[in-house]
């Protein structure tokens, strides 16, 4: 019996609110476990975008499954914390990291599929209004932040005074820290990190897909650095309005 790819787009398409142009059409796409897989293309050629129609936060036409399955079938929420969208900026959040920590801790007395898909909803952002909860000294994520050189301290900061690069950092040490994922959705997520902190970061997520012991099957991967893309990813995709064309695969894979 075949095993079902990770994702698949079949004749994926979005609009504009005016439901007449295309940002793009047809696309179609399959995402293996092992992937690493870059989007590259123009500013506003729709990358952005067609990650938030497969962690389904933008409307779109055609089929997105992910194993075989619609989204729908395993609900939203349920889905998102499996296939995580992680955006380019979280200063959007209300509160603090540590306040989203504590808000995934409330949630686990019901159940864990309940506290994933409410945690994986805030990185969506559909993330609500604070919660007070138990107190978070210890987390994976937290540590994860460290080794990428975010003082604990940041943790208690809200999120509008976080910098660019301190922001990138916890975004992905929460989306990784909460073990859910199988798939990151990230929107350029080391645009704002000098060249040290983002060979921590990629080096850490190339190595976390190549585990065989790891939750994380799989990346995609926008980044307008071609040096970047080259280092971490294993197959390079361009967007274009009319679709996608994939370029080529890494010859090292």
């Amino acid at each position: 019996m075949s095993i079902a790819p990770l994702l698949q787009l079949k004749d994926v398409s979005c609009y504009y609110k005016d439901k007449t142009q295309p940002i793009f059409s047809g696309v179609n796409l399959t995402l293996n476990e092992g992937d690493v897989l870059v989007f590259q293309g123009k500013s506003g050629s729709g990358k952005s975008t067609l990650l938030k129609c497969i962690s389904h936060l933008n409307l779109y036409t055609g089929d997105i499954l992910y194993r075989g399955q619609t989204p729908q079938s395993f609900g939203i929420p349920a889905f998102r914390t499996k296939v995580m969208y992680v955006p380019q900026r979280a200063s959007l959040l209300p509160g603090t990291p540590r306040d989203f920590l504590k808000a995934v801790h409330t949630f686990a007395v019901h159940s864990q599929s309940s506290t994933s898909s409410k945690a994986a909803s805030a990185f969506s952002g559909i993330f609500g209004a604070k919660q007070d909860g138990p107190d978070v000294t210890y987390h994976d994520a937290i540590d994860l932040a460290e080794n990428w050189g975010v003082e604990h301290d940041l943790w208690d900061r809200n999120w509008s005074n976080l910098s660019g690069g301190e922001a990138q950092r916890v975004a992905l040490a929460l989306a990784v820290g909460l073990g859910t994922a199988e798939v990151l959705l990230l929107d350029e997520p080391t645009s704002a990190l000098d060249s040290e902190s983002s060979s921590r970061v990629e080096n850490y997520l190339v190595e976390k897909v190549k585990a065989r012991n790891s939750n994380l099957k799989a990346l995609v991967w926008i980044t307008h650095s071609p040096e970047q893309g080259e280092r971490v990813g294993t197959r390079f995709v361009r967007v274009t309005p009319q679709g996608l064309r994939e370029e080529y695969v890494h010859p090292d894979v």
